[in-house]
């Protein structure tokens, strides 16, 4: 009888050990993303996951996860701040997991250019995005974001110009692109106001007792005019998820009218403010 019972607890704790082994940790993330897989390290921002079956580690910050149910059964709850970006997201849609591969990936569209309310120039819109890309490899940590030249390359291989952009929806063109997010932006400038000045010169020549010419005061002037034509600019940034979500839409006015009609004071203002920004 006592070698029954022994057998029977050892069965029991064989099934145990064998449950436990079979569990993976769960991340559920505050948009509604479900992560399963190994917890590798947690730091007190971060932390570190690789997901079942695959060996590549993905970096998560705490702020984007809601919850971390252990293997051992342990359930971790984290508390939000309610980030700007995280409530639009749950307010607008019904978030969906996003394909592995595309997780924290960003990818910047050539920006629309318009030039008192026409389309402009595509060079400008195409240095707006490098710009952009420039800007964020310094101040995005923890995401990959894909250089210009092969996001041109993959939305002219998809069939994505400029003209059919509104044909694709942001989660086809995520799927294209194979990024989480998706930056998309406008560069406005309108012609202002005129600034001129005008400069005056003379020159007074005193003719001296001894010279071959005739003695007396002679003198002459002239004047120039310059004109230059000022430009307001404004940047509109908006960005998406690879769900159709949008998760940033905002637009900012350069506070002073500049000859030049740069871009990168309203559009490094946006970038900071955005949900992707990372100071490194």
């Amino acid at each position: 009888m006592k070698t029954l019972v022994t057998l029977l607890l050892l069965s029991i704790v064989a099934v145990s050990t064998h449950a436990q082994t079979g569990k993976k940790d769960v991340i559920q993330k505050v948009n509604g993303e479900q992560m399963e897989g190994k917890l590798i390290k947690i730091t007190d921002s971060e932390v570190t996951f690789v997901f079942a079956g695959e060996t590549a580690e993905y970096v998560v910050k705490k702020s984007e996860i809601a919850k971390i149910s252990h293997a051992s059964g342990r359930v971790e709850t984290f508390a939000q701040q309610g980030h700007p970006a995280q409530q639009r997201q749950n307010d607008q849609v019904t978030m969906t997991a996003s394909p592995a591969d595309h997780h924290n990936k960003i990818a910047i569209l050539p920006f629309t250019y318009l030039m008192d309310n026409q389309k402009g120039a595509d060079a400008i819109g195409l240095k707006a995005q490098e710009d952009t890309f420039g800007f964020l490899s310094k101040n995005a940590a923890a995401y990959t974001i894909q250089d210009p030249r092969t996001t041109n390359a993959m939305l002219a291989k998809g069939g994505v110009t400029r003209e059919k952009m509104m044909n694709f929806t942001m989660k086809e063109i995520g799927d294209i692109l194979g990024v989480e997010y998706i930056i998309d932006g406008t560069v406005t400038q309108n012609k202002g106001y005129q600034t001129s000045s005008t400069t005056n010169t003379s020159d007074t020549k005193v003719k001296r007792e001894g010279d071959k010419d005739l003695k007396g005061i002679s003198s002459y002037g002239s004047s120039n005019s310059y004109a230059a034509q000022r430009y307001d600019v404004s940047v509109s940034l908006h960005i998406y998820m690879d769900n159709n979500a949008s998760i940033y839409n905002q637009t900012h006015k350069a506070f002073l009218s500049s000859t030049d009609g740069s871009y990168t004071g309203p559009l490094e203002y946006l970038l900071k403010r955005c949900p992707l920004y990372r100071k490194q």
